[in-house]
């Protein structure tokens, strides 16, 4: 099609791309901004929608900043970081209101409306990720290692990121460098040969501590004792040196093995008070400082004085439940993945907490064996993935009616769809959008619903 056209950009879609009109039909382009016109080409048209380059911005938006990262227009990274950044918390904020209106049903405006309150940002939105993993490629017989180009896997040699922690570029730009040097070739996904496939960088905010993750194709690896020794004489800080085995063809990045080959198994990092060790497949947030607002919204909604009883679904590796046993008189987690309920006991104990219980299992099939054995919550805090809630879970909440329900949610689609069903029983309070991915277009948020006393439940 190709077709060159102007448009008047109104609105944003939630991955951050411009939204224009052409005799009806949208078209999304990408690092356009409302308030816009601009001269785009489409590239890709579908039946009621397409996407579209832009070419020239006609009249610029009053929010257009000149974005800081020499390769923006390259990477697919960050979405966002054309719009400044007091306009991407409004508009993380209308993200939140708008799929509560469409999805979920919801008032968001007046009298009876549920509040959504501004989103929590930064005060230096820079540098906050403390985890990187980057896809490690051949250019002209050096390594090159970056980020993948938007909708592509061609990977754009990245030598700082603006979002990455310093550290985290010190890791990435030193393992280049020494397995250059070293000649160990780097993974082709296309003819599936080599051994480098990605380098994963995790770093303690405010430990300083160093992990280095090398995710290889197969366990051997060339001058792998040199390798390790000029990791640690290169990385400052470094106090893990681990490597994880992937063999297959696939684009997942870790593989089932993972052996230690210098220093410790984990690395340590603080949320809040909280000491966490950090592992090299465990989850943990990547953004602390935003983290830490995130939990004492949670801790807050869950008001908790004592003596109560929590279920944490999707406990992962403890940290949510570990924030609410500083309040709570017992904390219940439950999380799928065996590792995690291993990281998340280990967690407990680094940190004295006495009064929490872990199980591995699924949180609709756990919970309603805690209530066979007498365990009632009062609160009932969820933190699921993407994908939102299980319905069986959500069927499980509406059983157990605990008083208070708090809902932590990294995608507003699904928490709006959630709620839907929880309000045949809950009344959704007030919900905090929180920034943990500025200039991207995600958006975290935190939900309170309380249990209406004449409710009548449907399930």
């Amino acid at each position: 099609m190709e077709q060159e056209l102007e448009l008047e950009i109104t609105g944003l879609n939630h991955e951050g791309a411009g939204v224009g009109r052409h005799e009806g039909y949208t078209l999304f382009v990408p690092q356009a901004l409302p308030e816009e016109r601009v001269r785009a080409k489409v590239v890709h048209a579908k039946k009621n929608y397409g996407y579209a380059k832009l070419l020239e911005v006609l009249q610029p938006s009053p929010y257009r900043v000149k974005p800081p990262c020499p390769v923006f227009d390259l990477c697919g990274g960050c979405s966002l970081q054309h719009l400044a950044y007091a306009e991407q918390l409004r508009h993380k904020q209308q993200i939140v209101k708008d799929n509560l209106r469409r999805i979920g049903g919801f008032a968001v405006d007046g009298e009876d409306a549920v509040r959504v309150h501004p989103t929590l940002g930064m005060d230096n939105p820079w540098r906050y990720r403390n985890k990187a993993q980057v896809p490690i490629g051949e250019e002209e017989g050096a390594l090159i290692g970056g980020f993948y180009a938007e909708r592509s896997h061609q990977i754009v040699n990245i030598e700082s990121c603006l979002i990455q922690h310093e550290a985290n570029d010190e890791v990435v730009a030193a393992v280049k460098r020494i397995a250059s040097r070293l000649h160990i070739p780097a993974y082709d996904e296309i003819s599936h040969t080599g051994l480098l496939r990605h380098v994963v960088s995790k770093v303690g905010a405010r430990t300083g501590d160093v992990m280095v993750v090398l995710i290889t194709t197969e366990l051997f690896i060339p001058e792998r004792e040199r390798l390790i020794e000029a990791i640690r004489q290169e990385v400052p800080g470094v106090k893990s040196i681990v490597q994880n085995i992937n063999p297959q063809k696939t684009n997942v990045i870790f593989g089932d093995k993972t052996i230690t080959l210098w220093g410790d198994d984990v690395i340590y990092d603080y949320i809040g008070p909280i000491r966490f060790a950090i592992s090299a497949r465990s989850f943990y947030q990547v953004n602390p400082a935003q983290t830490e607002i995130l939990y004492n919204k949670t801790l807050e909604y869950a008001g908790l004085s004592g003596g109560e009883i929590v279920v944490d679904a999707y406990c992962g590796i403890g940290t949510i439940s570990l924030f609410l046993a500083q309040k709570a008189k017992h904390v219940y987690g439950v999380e799928i993945v065996p590792e995690a309920i291993a990281d998340a006991n280990r967690n407990a104990r680094l940190n004295g907490f006495e009064n929490v219980t872990f199980k591995t299992g699924a949180a609709e099939e756990v919970i309603p064996a805690w209530k066979e054995e007498g365990i009632r919550p009062d609160v009932i805090v969820v933190d699921p993935p993407r994908k939102g809630c299980d319905e069986a879970l959500l069927t499980t909440i509406l059983q157990m009616k605990p008083d208070r329900v708090v809902y932590v949610s990294c995608n507003p689609s699904t928490l709006a769809r959630d709620l839907k069903v929880l309000a045949d029983l809950y009344e959704v309070k007030e919900v905090q959008p929180v920034d943990m991915f500025p200039h991207t277009d995600h958006v975290e948020s935190a939900a309170l619903l309380v249990q209406r006393e004449t409710a009548v439940c449907k399930w």
